[in-house]
C-alpha cells in the first residue's frame, strides 16, 4: 500500500510505501516519524490513519478533484457553444459523450482511503464494503476541529 500524505513536520508532500512489516512511517527530509502500532494494518487495509492516528477514514475514487471540474467545464463549454451555434443535436452529443465518459472513468477508476483529519491518502489498500463513502457531517466536524485549533494558536500568539 503506498500513503501520500503531507508531513507534520515540514508540511511537504511525501509518499510511503507501507506494508504489514513496517514499523514506521516518517519524513526524510525532517525527521519525522511516527511508530506504526502492531495491527495497525489488517487485512492489507489501515484500522486508522498511520500518519495522524484519526479512526475515521473514507473512500473515494482516485482522481484529481480539479482535473474533473476542469473536464466538467469542459463539457458545459462546448454544449454551450454548440446550442448557441444552433445545433441542438450536437450539444446534446457533446453532453453524452462527456457523461459517458464520466461513466467510464467512474467505473475503471481504482478507491482510495482519505483520513478526515490530515487528509492522507491510501492507495492499494485492500478495501472492504464497510469502508463508508465520504459524510458531510463527519468532514465538518474535523473542519470546525482544525479551524479551532488555528484560532486557539493565534489566540495564544503562536506562530501560524
Amino acid at each position: 500500500m503506498q500513503v501520500l500524505f503531507n508531513c507534520p513536520g515540514c508540511e511537504q508532500t511525501r509518499l510511503a510505501a507501507i506494508d504489514s512489516q513496517t514499523e514506521t512511517i516518517g519524513c526524510p527530509e525532517c525527521r519525522w516519524s511516527r511508530p506504526i502500532p502492531p495491527g495497525a494494518i489488517q487485512a492489507g487495509a489501515p484500522q486508522a490513519c498511520l500518519v495522524c492516528g484519526c479512526g475515521d477514514l473514507w473512500r473515494q475514487k482516485d482522481f484529481p478533484q480539479k482535473l474533473g471540474l476542469a473536464i466538467v467545464a469542459l463539457g458545459g463549454i462546448l454544449s454551450t457553444i454548440a446550442f448557441s451555434l444552433y445545433m441542438p443535436l450536437t450539444s446534446l452529443g457533446v453532453l453524452l459523450a462527456f457523461a459517458l465518459a464520466d461513466l467510464l472513468l467512474f467505473t475503471f477508476m481504482k478507491d482510495v482511503l482519505v483520513c478526515y483529519s490530515c487528509h492522507a491518502r491510501y492507495r492499494n489498500a485492500e478495501l472492504r464494503d464497510d469502508h463508508p463513502r465520504f459524510n458531510l457531517e463527519t468532514a465538518e466536524r474535523y473542519r470546525q476541529e482544525a479551524a479551532r485549533l488555528e484560532n486557539s494558536r493565534h489566540a495564544a500568539g503562536s506562530p501560524p
